[in-house]
């Protein structure tokens, strides 16, 4: 590939977007397919088979053979099957090469194997894959070849949503109208459309696929259940944002291309904070192309790593001692014509449509704290929240000094008369020029952070679909803005209505504000005393998905019924259970196999010396006080094990469900700290020659 690469040349050249359809399609089936993703008018199966034939015909111009429908179950992963376009054999001995409009629209994968939770009995297997034409289709290059993939919602039989974009596609539905509501009040009559914006940040790791092959629980588990800190760790912050290495530069480089050719567009690149740890971040896109287009960059980073002998690591806490990966969450809402309702423009105290909207964010998070932290819930993410590397369990808001003045004098004076400026940071240095200051400054350490014309969740896994928080926040913000509509297309003066409404739920909600250190004992105490919520698991957070409230808002505006919010309520604690089990029995079998036995061996060498020093008529009392160290150690890790063994197999025999999880949670992952800890003490000790696998050592440095 010529290093002389244009992007402006090769962005989106594999994907099935706007000007390839203008160029290819009929005119009036153009047009018939931009209401469609436009105004959600139904397309009729004329209209389909001529886009069906079309695309199939640019798609094998591109060298694909099949096509797939490309969608997102409840396993936290997308699912493909594969058709070829091959259609019945010609009588010549040629076949012919087809795809019709129904088969681009629907199709029917086997949906008894995917996770339902109890929606869906074994037998009944039939499920649909719906075409959604709003995220536009592309061709993935790979080892199986060229295959053209079409974003799709998947459903059961009965018509209950089996995936992560169904809901999404009704949460952002339902911001919409809501949005409309609130911006018509406002004399707004030219928008047409409020879509939700995001952009997910993307954290992971990289290391050697050599070493990544020697470490079982790598291979099972996507984390590191065993090893001890080495010397170093990121204690200088030499890594961060630290030049990037060349093998990583190249893997990088490749990423890029080709994430750009199927219109993924990567901007930021840079090393994290932990060694081994890097970021990735696209521009913004709506939100349900901001899910598929995340998809597709965690597919990419775990394919390219492979061919640069490397493997990509997703999890949460692929390490202990350091640094986790997350996944920032940047939400905000556009109109279809360029207007952000989070723009507080430059005098936020007069921008009364902004503080309506701020006010209303805030009462929604305030209320449904529960649901955004259970959005963020993962086993993962367990070891990561409330450490001080991420947002803490607690959620609150930071919305920096300017717009946290500008409420606060609407609680204590009624009025806001001013905004604070951000002036000019002077450097000291003529040579370099004075530069603009921002009226704010930002914090890491909040999960829900206002950072200057959008919010930043980040409390996000950085392996989990971004789906579920984008669905929660477009719900509970529609929520919110349905309800001061309520109260705003009542009023008889809608001016002294709407400044009393802002200053109620200012008043109201002011709790959930912190712009201080998130990360302190002294925030944990406050946000107790506030009265927020501290929910510091998952097993603790799935709950919320089931509460009156919750269930009452999200039937209200069509996201989820009562039967799906617990059927995934029923899933996350199946998932929940079966990953720590999992992690259990990799322990087990690496304590069994492979550090016991490793141990066994070591201590006989050294014992064998103690003794031929011994003969030898030298002092052996540093080789004999290791060997009843390291055999001390060696005593604890059995009994470690041999109590893991007997939580595991009791928890693996109760009923799937809430109570399996929490005590696999309460009990199980104790055991399991308890076994780590005689383990990493002996990898300090043993010889490293005799140690049966790559410490952290070799894996976060040596790539």
């Amino acid at each position: 590939m010529s290093d002389l690469l244009n992007v402006a040349d090769i962005f989106g050249e594999d994907v099935f977007n706007d000007t390839v359809m203008q160029a290819r399609l009929p005119k009036k089936v153009y047009k018939d397919l931009k209401k469609t993703i436009e105004e959600g008018k139904e397309l009729d199966l004329a209209t389909a088979d001529v886009i069906a034939h079309e695309m199939k015909e640019w798609a094998i111009e591109k060298g694909a053979t099949h096509y797939t429908h490309w969608f997102q179950p409840l396993t936290g992963v997308t699912a493909e099957k594969h058709d070829s376009f091959i259609s019945a054999p010609m009588g010549n001995g040629k076949v012919l090469m087809s795809f019709s409009g129904k088969e681009l629209i629907k199709g029917e994968p086997d949906a008894s194997s995917f996770p339902s939770g109890g929606l869906r009995a074994t037998f009944e297997a039939r499920g649909y894959t719906a075409w959604d034409c709003t995220s536009p289709a592309f061709v993935r290059h790979d080892a199986a070849g060229a295959t053209l993939c079409i974003p799709t919602a998947f459903c059961s039989y009965t018509g209950e949503a089996l995936d992560q974009k169904t809901p999404l596609l009704r949460s952002m539905e339902a911001v919409n109208i809501q949005s409309l509501r609130l911006i018509r009040l406002f004399g707004n009559t030219t928008s047409k459309k409020v879509t939700p914006s995001v952009g997910p940040e993307q954290e992971y790791f990289l290391v050697d696929a050599e070493k990544f092959q020697q470490r079982k629980d790598l291979i099972y588990t996507g984390r590191t259940l065993f090893g001890a800190m080495p010397p170093k760790g990121q204690e200088l912050d030499d890594h961060y944002f630290g030049t990037i290495r060349q093998r990583i530069a190249g893997f990088m480089k490749d990423v890029n291309e080709q994430l750009w050719r199927v219109g993924v567009t990567a901007k930021t690149q840079h090393n994290e904070v932990a060694p081994a740890q890097h970021e990735l971040a696209p521009i913004y896109a709506e939100a349900n192309v901001a899910v598929d287009h995340n998809h597709v960059v965690m597919q990419t980073l775990k394919r390219v790593a492979c061919q640069h002998g490397m493997k990509c690591l997703l999890h949460e806490k692929p390490f202990a001692g350091v640094n986790g990966s997350g996944k920032h969450n940047n939400w905000s809402l556009t109109t279809d014509d360029g207007k952000n309702l989070l723009d507080p423009g430059k005098t936020p105290h007069e921008n009364i449509q902004f503080l309506l909207v701020l006010t209303c964010v805030l009462k929604a998070v305030d209320e449904h704290a529960d649901l955004l932290r259970e959005s963020a819930s993962d086993p993962g993410n367990d070891h990561r929240l409330g450490a001080n590397e991420a947002p803490p369990a607690i959620i609150s808001v930071f919305l920096g000094e300017q717009l946290e003045d500008v409420l606060e004098q609407l609680i204590s004076t009624g009025e806001a008369t001013h905004s604070l400026k951000g002036g000019k940071l002077e450097t000291g240095v003529r040579t370099l020029p004075d530069l603009a200051k921002d009226a704010t400054d930002r914090n890491r350490t909040s999960p829900f952070a206002f950072t200057g014309n959008k919010f930043e969740f980040r409390m996000v896994g950085s392996r989990d679909s971004i789906a579920g928080p984008n669905v929660v926040l477009n719900t509970i913000v529609a929520e919110a803005f349905a309800e001061a509509c309520d109260v705003l297309e009542n009023a008889e003066d809608f001016g002294k209505a709407v400044h009393d409404l802002i200053k109620k739920y200012a008043v109201e909600h002011y709790r959930i504000v912190f712009n201080g250190n998130g990360y302190s004992d002294e925030w944990v105490a406050e946000a107790e005393r506030r009265g927020l919520p501290n929910i510091r698991s998952m097993v603790e957070a799935i709950p919320a998905l089931t509460t009156e409230k919750a269930v009452a808002m999200f039937e209200k505006f069509k996201v989820f019924t009562k039967a799906e919010l617990e059927s995934r309520a029923e899933i996350k604690y199946e998932n929940y259970a079966k990953a720590i089990n999992i992690e259990a029995r990799t322990m087990i079998d690496m304590a069994s196999k492979q550090f016991i036995p490793a141990v066994i061996k070591y201590t006989k060498e050294l014992a064998d010396t103690v003794i031929a020093v011994k003969e030898a008529g030298a002092d052996a009392s540093v080789q004999a006080e290791l060997l009843g160290e390291i055999s001390g150690l060696l005593g604890k890790t059995k009994q470690a094990l041999s109590e893991l063994i007997r939580l595991t197999d009791q928890a693996a025999a109760m009923k799937e469900g809430e109570e399996q999880a929490r005590f696999y949670h309460f009990d199980v992952v104790p055991a399991m700290e308890t076994l780590r800890a005689p383990v990493d003490r002996l990898e300090m000790i043993v010889d490293k020659d005799a140690w049966p696998m790559p410490s952290y050592g070799d894996l976060i440095f040596e790539i």
